[in-house]
């Protein structure tokens, strides 16, 4: 048994690990989308954020809609599944629908609000906006993406 538990071990210390993000589309019946204006950075985003140890997918996109934006959501569908190597995560993308909760900024959001698709903040993550742009896809099958650029490409931080 020991020489099974130190492969074991000796697996776990040689695999790549990876963070889990999920995030939440969620529109309205305008066909509006939910943003969040972070209170770290000014930028606006999907609602979401990284899983924490313990929780299914499905919850921990339903925590992370009702910590920034005070929202109850049910998961309807996988939209898609992007990888970001440069920063070893994995994001899930869910379609959401509203199921109670009152919208309100938060602690981890200055603001909440639903945007029309063609007319999005400039300050919009461009990862979030390549999200948005699937989910308006409507495709029956998850978009696999690989999303390459780092944050500070995404933000102009860098010439």
């Amino acid at each position: 048994m020991s020489a099974e538990k130190s492969e074991a071990e000796a697996l776990a210390g040689s695999a790549a690990r990876f963070r889990v993000g999920v995030f939440a589309l969620i529109f309205d019946e305008a066909g509006r989308v939910l943003l969040v204006h972070r209170n770290d950075i000014d930028w606006w985003n999907l609602p979401g954020g990284g899983m924490e140890l313990g929780e299914t997918v499905d919850e921990a996109v339903k925590r992370e809609v009702r910590e920034e934006t005070g929202l109850e959501v049910t998961v309807e569908r996988l939209v898609g599944v992007y990888s970001k190597p440069q920063k070893q995560e994995v994001v899930l993308t869910f379609r959401c629908r509203v199921v109670g909760g009152m919208l309100t900024s938060t602690e981890e959001a200055r603001d909440c609000r639903y945007f029309p698709p063609e007319a999005l903040p400039a300050n919009t993550l461009p990862k979030h906006r390549q999200r948005i742009e699937d989910a308006l896809l409507n495709r029956a099958e998850a978009v696999l993406r690989a999303q390459r650029s780092s944050t500070a490409e995404d933000q102009g931080l860098t010439p």
